[in-house]
């Protein structure tokens, strides 16, 4: 069942939604259920954790000079298969 749903946004971040949907070819409202359905349906387990390299992706913030992502990749799996 479908039930309107009233928001108070900045115009510009509507104006790029919009953009990003046609371009996606989604309706805005769909975008917008998908992303809250999202939010409420994730079940993180406390044991999977994301690398500083996958979240320095997502969130965009730098990673360390001295950043060596082979090395934590090693680290991981030592620690996975121990």
């Amino acid at each position: 069942m479908n039930t309107k749903l009233t928001l108070n946004l900045n115009a510009e971040i509507i104006h790029k939604a919009k953009t990003y949907a046609k371009s996606h070819q989604v309706s805005l409202s769909k975008l917008i259920e998908n992303y809250l359905n999202s939010l409420i349906s994730e079940k993180r387990n406390e044991d999977d954790q994301i690398s500083d390299f996958v979240k320095s992706m997502s969130t965009r913030t730098k990673l360390p000079a001295d950043f060596d992502a082979k090395k934590e990749r090693l680290t991981h799996l030592e620690k996975k298969y121990k």
